[in-house]
């Protein structure tokens, strides 16, 4: 079992970055997939991006592809989310999650641990 706590949100004008992480308590954090989905106003939560529980394999959304990084260490129990290029569409909570899964899972009923999220809001 692991407890997500994320951090790093804020606000930021478009163009700009900012770098989430997410600290997840508990000895099995290397044993889930780490996730990053986000919820704007008024608009279901969706997937941003997702990495392996081993750090090798990762997937986004198109709509950060090429601008977003996540990345993990597992001695730190630590994931990240490097935001780049921000637009003000990216304005949202964002939050953090575990998953049991196998590989790399998108779907929000795959995973079982949530974060409490981080607000991000970009400026245009």
């Amino acid at each position: 079992q692991v407890q997500p706590v994320e951090s790093g949100g804020g606000l930021v004008q478009a163009g700009g970055s900012l770098r989430l992480a997410c600290a997840a308590s508990g000895r099995t954090f290397s044993s889930y997939s780490m996730g990053w989905f986000r919820q704007a106003p008024g608009k279901e939560r969706e997937f941003v991006s997702v990495i392996h529980r081993n750090g090798g394999t990762t997937y986004y959304a198109d709509s950060v592809k090429g601008r977003f990084t996540i990345s993990r260490e597992n001695a730190k129990n630590t994931v990240y989310l490097q935001m780049n290029s921000l637009k003000p569409e990216d304005t949202a909570v964002y939050y953090c999650a575990a998953s049991p899964q196998l590989g790399t899972p998108t779907r929000i009923y795959m995973y079982n641990y949530w974060g409490q999220g981080t607000q991000v809001t970009v400026s245009s």
